[in-house]
């Protein structure tokens, strides 16, 4: 029966690549994925289908089709395939298409590891595909870390909350390209987070 893998390739880095997805990749005849995702895997002989915001949909339902023909194909997701990962988009195209889900490490485990966060004692909210919405200002007034993997830039995120009369003064802490060889992880206030120049591959956390 033909089988779509679904593969978390983690956070960027080599050395959070599972053996599990190593081995699914390194077996599969087409990798399709983001640049930085189908960069992991510049030695595997495979096909190779570059996937971008712009020609995701026409590339979820290519990795559909190459699978129901019988192709072993490996849909690189980064992260985890179903923390703002294709799991969610790719089911509504499946269909009775037997899929295999390999998990995978997220860039918020990486943020929380290192700044000693149990992930029991946090908010975690992605706003990938949904924008930034006020239900975020619930959880920043519970008492407990919240941990925002934003679906924009750091600063208009940050602008937004200080807008919505969160203390400028909050201790936040800002962690970017988790697992990179430049990563970087910033404490400080709510309002300076606006002084620094942050890429997009960032989360915030807001103590």
């Amino acid at each position: 029966m033909s089988k779509l893998h679904i593969v978390g390739i983690g956070p960027g880095s080599k050395e959070y690549l599972t053996f599990k997805a190593k081995e699914i990749v390194e077996s599969s005849d087409i990798l399709i994925g983001s640049r930085r995702a189908l960069e992991l895997f510049i030695d595997v002989e495979a096909e190779k289908m570059e996937m971008s915001v712009l020609n995701m949909d026409e590339m979820l339902k290519l990795a559909v089709s190459n699978a129901c023909q019988g192709k072993s194909v490996a849909l690189l997701s980064t992260g985890d395939p179903g923390f703002s990962g294709v799991l969610k988009p790719i089911l509504k195209l499946a269909g009775d298409l037997d899929i295999e889900v390999v998990p995978g490490v997220s860039s918020i485990q990486i943020c929380a590891s290192k700044l000693h966060i149990p992930w029991d004692d946090a908010n975690i909210i992605t706003m990938h595909g949904k924008g930034i919405s006020k239900d975020i200002l619930n959880m920043i007034a519970n008492g407990k870390p919240t941990i925002i993997l934003p679906n924009t830039t750091i600063e208009e995120l940050t602008n937004f909350l200080i807008e919505s009369k969160i203390d400028p003064d909050r201790k936040v802490a800002v962690c970017e390209k988790m697992s990179y060889p430049d990563e970087r992880v910033i404490k400080t206030a709510l309002k300076d987070v606006l002084s620094e120049k942050f890429g997009y591959m960032c989360i915030l956390v807001v103590y």
